[in-house]
């Protein structure tokens, strides 16, 4: 018997009937989560077309990405049930609550992770399949499995994870990778430890009592901010790296520039603080945690702005 199958930090939520199972199911998948991945699939499809892709491409890959991300978080939920249950932020997901059985969700996981393979590889192409699968694996193995609790770098090299999605849109348009991709692939590679580690020191006790080494738990907030200043400004050289190599207009070079140097104003202010010994209400971390996401979405509608703007001074 599972040790673990009798952990519940809460009671499940009162609802039955399958509008409610379908929507426990659904939140097993991470769609918040999601969402923020296919942020970046799409305008790195434009770019790669250099204009607008194929509706019936963008939505097959759509599909995919999300069948394959969400096959990574149910499983992710699955290995990770225990920990949840000892977390207050995650205590009400379905395999804690007991809405959902552990053998249901890996099924699910499974079930989703096939077909999301399948459906690229048909309706898209192999590359992209590839690519998509490769992330799940990287995401539930490696991250998860093996990372997650026993290295404070753990959201550095799982990350790598969520960058694949840059790849696998750019390889469903152009069945390749190119530098433009892996430069945008480095963005998000630098973009993840400055958005994830300020969300880690609100939720810093939670951590800990899960045994989990997020970089918060172990260091000190200035050792971390210091460590999100130097990958916020990785993060701002890689995306202006992509002006030359794919040779990007002036929306995109603005968009980069403006959002990079707030993000980077953002990040210094935590520093700064954190210099001061301020404690969680002063140094606000999770003002750069929700600014982060404001920054990928205005970076990427750049990515797929620019290359239409170029179209449109052609035409």
């Amino acid at each position: 018997m599972d040790p673990r199958a009798g952990l519940s930090a809460t009671p499940g939520p009162d609802g039955q009937g399958l509008r409610f199972t379908l929507g426990q199911y659904v939140a097993l998948t991470k769609p918040r989560i999601i969402e923020l991945l296919l942020i970046t699939t799409v305008p790195v499809m434009f770019l790669a077309d250099r204009g607008v892709p194929s509706l019936v491409l963008v939505l097959a890959t759509l599909v995919g990405g999300t069948l394959s991300a969400g096959a990574a978080n149910t499983l992710n939920c699955y290995v990770d049930r225990d920990i949840d249950a000892m977390m207050h932020r995650t205590s009400k997901r379905p395999l804690v609550t007991g809405t959902i059985s552990p053998q249901a969700a890996l099924v699910f996981g499974i079930a989703l992770a096939a077909v999301s393979t399948l459906w690229l590889g048909l309706l898209v192409n192999w590359l992209s399949s590839m690519l998509a699968l490769g992330a799940l694996l990287f995401y539930v193995g490696v991250y998860t499995m093996l990372l997650k609790r026993r290295t404070a770098q753990n959201i550095v090299w799982g990350g790598a994870a969520g960058c694949m999605p840059v790849l696998v849109g750019w390889a469903a348009v152009t069945n390749s990778v190119s530098w433009a991709a892996i430069i945008l692939f480095a963005v998000i590679f630098f973009w993840t430890p400055p958005h994830y580690w300020p969300l880690s020191m609100k939720f810093k006790d939670d951590y800990r009592a899960a045994n989990v080494p997020m970089l918060p738990v172990v260091e000190r907030f200035v050792v971390v901010a210091r460590q999100i200043v130097l990958y916020a400004w990785a993060m701002v050289a890689a995306s202006l790296l992509l002006v030359p190599v794919a040779h990007m207009g002036w929306v995109y070079l603005v968009g980069a520039a403006v959002s990079g140097g707030l993000f980077l104003a953002e990040a210094h202010r935590l520093l700064h603080h954190a210099r001061l010994g301020a404690g969680p209400a002063v140094l606000k971390p999770m003002r750069l945690f929700h600014f982060s996401i404001t920054y990928l979405t205005i970076l990427f509608v750049a990515v797929a702005v620019d290359p239409l703007v170029h179209l449109t001074i052609l035409l």
